[in-house]
């Protein structure tokens, strides 16, 4: 009996430590899965705390220039609706029709996402013409959103004989050495093809026509006012005072449709005859190697603000168009604005 007694207390110890050490172990494991879980935490705690300092937008124009002005009503309507409560500033680096802001801004600080670039239509331009071409593309960056949209005119003074795009086609086609053409922008460049996509349509040799670049829009309407040329190509936004102080008339216009209040009675290029358009989008990029919190961030921002009345008014008050596009459906959109100049800057001979 003592025996019995004796071994049964000892099978009860053993079991006994057993069950301890299977606690202990379950308890590590407890303990282990802790520092899992609070190593998660502060993952999503950094990616939920972006922005945390100061954010830059680099318009690459100069001050007073349209993407200056878009930069602007962009940074102010951000903060304005508190969808940004961070502090925003507008950087203004011009020089080479957007090339060299674009330039600054892939190569310097390239993981920087407290940078964002606001260019347009001629950084798609620049990288496939021949003459000042930039090495660089949106390619190169990371498309965030599209927001406005401008298009292009062909203008003549309002003393002008000609009432309709037709008949300047017409004439120019028979005799383009009559004919000066003035722009805001170099050859190659937007203002040019605002009137050598129609007038490749309407059968103009483009190599014949006589293109006049100016240093921004302002000094081509100038020009145009002042008799030293006969035909400014620029764009809608820059040509409603004109219209409305009755010093020019606007023969065509190179948006899909119509469009409302001070242009509606102005015909689309389609209309007059030629199967061409053009649109002038301004947008937001990030670096390339954007952070992915930060790329989410401002695709969900960038979208909020395009649906405000804050900025539908600011839209209404610049008479910009709303362009907004996701990054997704914008980087298609570029792709295909990259493949249509591509194949008149070809016609043009002035590809790269």
């Amino acid at each position: 009996m003592k025996m019995k007694s004796t071994k049964h207390k000892w099978v009860t110890l053993v079991l006994s430590g057993l069950m301890a050490v299977g606690l202990t172990a379950c308890g590590g494991g407890g303990n282990a899965s802790a520092p899992a879980s609070s190593s998660e935490k502060p993952q999503e705690q950094a990616a939920s705390a972006y922005p945390e300092k100061p954010i830059s937008i680099i318009a690459p124009s100069g001050a007073g220039g349209g993407l200056d002005k878009t930069a602007r009503s962009l940074a102010k309507t951000l903060q304005q609706t508190n969808l940004v409560t961070k502090t925003m500033t507008v950087e203004n680096k011009p020089g080479g029709g957007q090339s060299v802001g674009l330039a600054d801004f892939v190569t310097q600080d390239t993981k920087n996402s407290y940078k964002l670039l606001l260019p347009s239509t001629p950084i798609v331009i620049n990288h496939l013409k021949k003459d000042g071409n930039s090495p660089f593309s949106y390619n190169d960056m990371t498309p965030l959103a599209q927001l406005t949209k401008d298009y292009g005119a062909i203008v003549v003074r309002a003393d002008s004989k000609y009432k309709d795009l037709q008949s300047l086609f017409n004439d120019l086609k028979a005799d383009p050495s009559k004919f000066t053409i003035a722009g805001g922008s170099a050859p190659g460049s937007l203002d040019h093809l605002t009137i050598m996509m129609p007038a490749v349509k309407a059968g103009i040799d483009p190599k014949k026509i006589k293109y006049i670049s100016y240093d921004g829009g302002g000094e081509a309407i100038a020009a145009l006012l002042g008799g030293n040329a006969d035909v400014l190509a620029t764009d809608v936004s820059g040509s409603g005072e004109f219209v409305k102080a009755g010093k020019i008339r606007v023969l065509a216009v190179s948006s899909p449709e119509r469009l409302t209040g001070l242009f509606q009675e102005t015909p689309t290029y389609k209309e007059a005859g030629y199967d061409t358009e053009l649109v002038n989008w301004r947008g937001v990029f990030g670096p390339k190697n954007m952070s992915p919190d930060a790329v989410a961030f401002w695709q969900d921002k960038l979208k909020a603000l395009s649906q405000t009345d804050e900025w539908k008014q600011e839209l209404a008050a610049n008479s910009w168009d709303d362009g907004y596009k996701n990054a997704d459906d914008f980087k298609k959109y570029l792709d295909e604005q990259e493949k249509m100049f591509k194949d008149i800057l070809t016609q043009l001979g002035m590809q790269k």
